[in-house]
């Protein structure tokens, strides 16, 4: 018998954990959450104030039999689950499971794994922190509001298995957005003008660029003006009209937060946000060193503070100053952003003293390399800024203007250590010879280069993180999760790095804009994140701002609904689509749905547009819905002999075709005359279809999309190109390691 019972989310941790507590200590891991709500229902009593419905998670049954023995046994108990919202909830679930009679359960938290924090932490136990309960509850309980009243849209209107989030659906929505600006982005022609100048004394060359004229700045939009300009000064002479030279410092970035971690890791080691956390967690969660046992190398990886502890800001110093000396430290304190939750550090090394390759041997090749740059960016966090040399000229030639700059490193200092991916550019030397002012220096040419505005860049999976963090939406917990289940369901693709919508995505995305204005807005999720945290502060009541929360979207949600239960054509339509999916998903054939669907909406007259292409398999069609009950009147895209001429199409575009157009038009018109109560294309023109759609009284869907090339299958394309196979070949189907977690 224990007389003190630890309990944490991993078993990784736990065995870390039990190497510095004595024998009369048991450690067990809970396996993560052993609560939560059922996956089956929404499990949330809306009715009742938004009481959720919590139930034991599934296959947990025995480990919590065997956490209920081991509480009852023991003296004390510690609930040491992670030091935030999450960790927070989870002691709180078993608290309620464990049902402290005797006032024995405590909770207890560490920001880093090391035996005199764990040691430290113990001696402080405190209460379970209600407030961060409430916040954390709030986020579950509203994301699945969300997520399970909006999800049904997406399976009636697109098809069943997608889902929508708070989150996830404005990142897909930023996506969207971006590709959009990419797609209407028109680019503008510039110029640049620069000068290759000789000093005359010491015959060093050295580049200036066009600044303007007398003064000042002139922007150059076409070749004419830049052919003007280089008249008036390639004869001319040059001369050097002031010289400034001073000093510029750099200082350090601060320590990693969860964001700035992923975002570093991606641009320099190509990490995506999964693989980092993931790394991240071992690290933190213990690696076996010589001599030192299995110990955390880092403090907890989720969060979004840059505060750093006096102790470690001390350790930090006596390595600064024995390894680069007293003139490379310098003591920074950081302020972490008002909005982020400051309650432990940023990420930094546990031990000063364990140098990346002082422990290499001990590291896999990636735990080495995000534990360096780690341990790299919180040093250099607390070391000296960078002195550069600079100078600037400006060199005048008949009144116009050029620009020359130089700097070079007088001090390294951080940069000894680290430098910011985004900043290695600025850390570039560039010099300039001695110019003195009134000098003249000597033109070897004039180089004038031709540039186009660009659109702007596609996200990356660090880019999307940055642009979430600074809009306030979703937290350290949520970014790689959140871009993980956006990559899976298949609304966005990654290529080279970039993040790319797919049709689906903008299918879901125009969806959610047109029916919930608000969910996907910006500024509106940022709010949400905002009360969350006045929720953890105890400013606000996490029901409260539920019940705000949920009138307007009941709002939103009854208008769309409407749509389906009031209008009784939408309805029967939805009804029959969603029951012949759910009844033969996966075993009828698209002929086979449509004669379904068509019967079950009770459609018995059906009409065939059809392009005389494909006249053999739209009779073959027609022969199949007779067979089965059906009358059929079908239209050839040729009625009508109307010549394309006609309607103003230059000749030219006959010679292939031929004279007689494509006539969707009168195809609806007297298919419309027959009465039909369900139109089916079958292989009409892009925008003939589209007409063809406008004009047809009764519902039309599409039996067979006119694809010449590719035997009228045009997904076939995309198949090939990235969308289905590539991800066979990238990543197994089965994932061992993600069995593992699902049956835990």
């Amino acid at each position: 018998m224990a007389d003190k019972l630890i309990i944490v989310e991993s078993p990784a941790k736990a065995n870390t954990i039990k190497k510095f507590l004595g024998g009369s200590t048991k450690v067990v891991a809970s396996m993560g959450h052993i609560r939560d709500l059922p996956k089956s229902k929404l499990g949330v009593n809306i009715e009742n104030d938004f009481e959720p419905e919590y139930i034991n998670i599934r296959g947990k049954g025995d480990l919590i039999k065997s956490l209920k023995k081991d509480a009852k046994q023991a003296k004390k108990v510690y609930l040491a689950t992670d030091p935030d919202r999450e960790g927070e909830a989870i002691a709180w679930h078993l608290a309620t499971i464990l049902k402290d009679e005797n006032n024995k359960i405590t909770r207890v938290t560490f920001n880093e794994i090391t035996k005199g924090a764990v040691q430290k932490a113990i001696k402080e136990p405190r209460d379970i922190d209600l407030n961060l309960v409430d916040a954390q509850q709030a986020r579950r309980v509203l994301d699945r509001i969300v997520g399970y009243k909006i999800s049904p849209l997406l399976w009636k209107k697109v098809r069943r298995g997608l889902s929508a989030g708070r989150v996830q659906s404005v990142a897909v929505k930023l996506i969207v957005d971006r590709e959009e600006e990419i797609e209407k982005f028109i680019p503008e022609e510039y110029w640049n003008i620069y000068a290759n100048l000789e000093e005359p004394n010491t015959k060093k060359h050295f580049e200036a660029k066009f600044y303007g004229k007398n003064g000042k700045k002139q922007e150059i939009h076409s070749e004419d003006d830049v052919k003007e300009i280089i008249k008036a000064i390639e004869k001319a002479k040059y001369f050097v009209d002031d010289v400034k030279k001073g000093e510029k410092k750099r200082t350090p970035a601060p320590p990693f937060t969860t964001s700035t971690m992923q975002q570093e890791a991606s641009r320099k080691l190509g990490f995506t946000l999964k693989k980092t956390m993931s790394i991240a967690q071992g690290l933190y969660e213990g690696v076996k060193i010589p001599e030192k046992g299995t110990i955390g190398l880092i403090t907890y990886m989720r969060t979004d503070s840059t505060r750093i502890s006096e102790e470690a800001r001390k350790s930090a110093k006596t390595y600064i100053v024995s390894t680069y000396g007293e003139k490379y430290y310098e003591n920074r304190y950081y302020k972490t952003n008002k909005d982020s939750q400051d309650a432990h550090e940023g990420i930094r090394p546990t031990y000063a003293e364990l140098e990346p390759d002082k422990i290499k041997e001990a590291l896999t090749k990636d735990q080495y390399k995000l534990y360096k740059l780690i341990y790299n960016r919180f040093m250099a966090s607390q070391m000296a800024p960078a002195i550069y040399n600079t100078i600037s000229a400006t060199i005048n030639a008949n009144n116009y203007n050029f620009k020359a700059n130089g700097q070079s490193i007088k001090f390294k200092g951080f940069m000894t250590l680290y430098v910011e991916e985004t900043d290695s550019k600025e850390q570039e030397e560039k010099m300039l010879p001695e110019l003195k002012e009134k000098q003249e220096v000597k033109l070897d040419k004039v180089i004038p280069k031709q540039s186009f505005t660009e659109p702007p860049p596609r996200y990356t999976e660090a880019s999307l993180v940055k642009a979430l963090e600074e809009k306030g939406i979703g937290r350290p917990s949520t970014y790689s999760p959140t871009i993980t289940t956006i990559l899976e369901r298949r609304y966005i693709e990654k290529e080279q790095k970039q993040l790319i919508p797919t049709e689906l995505g903008k299918i879901v995305n125009k969806l959610l804009i047109e029916n919930f204005t608000d969910v996907i807005n910006v500024e509106f999720t940022a709010k949400i994140e905002s009360e969350f945290d006045e929720i953890a502060e105890g400013k606000e009541e996490w029901k409260k701002m539920l019940r705000e929360f949920y009138g307007p979207f009941e709002k939103e949600l009854e208008k769309v609904v409407k749509l389906y239960t009031e209008n009784e054509e939408n309805n029967k339509i939805a009804i029959a689509s969603a029951e012949v999916e759910g009844g033969f998903y996966g075993k009828y054939t698209r002929v086979e749905e449509i004669m379904e669907v068509a019967k079950r909406i009770g459609a018995k007259k059906i009409g065939i547009a059809t392009c005389v292409g494909l006249i053999e398999e739209s009779r073959i069609f027609a022969r199949i819905l007779k067979l089965n009950g059906f009358d059929v009147y079908g239209v050839a895209c040729k009625v009508g002999s109307v010549d394309k001429t006609d309607i103003g199409l230059d000749p030219k575009y006959t010679c292939k075709t031929g004279p007689v157009m494509c006539n969707p038009i009168l195809q609806a018109k007297l298919l419309n005359k027959a009465g039909t109560q369900l139109n089916v294309v079958v292989g009409l023109c892009v925008g003939h279809d589209s007409l063809f759609y406008k004009y047809s009284k009764a519902l039309a869907t599409t039996l067979v999309t006119k694809d010449r090339v590719l035997a009228h299958n045009p997904v076939g394309a995309l198949y090939q190109t990235r969308a289905y196979y590539k991800r066979l070949l990238q990543q197994p189907l089965w994932d061992d390691e993600d069995d593992k977690k699902e049956e835990k």
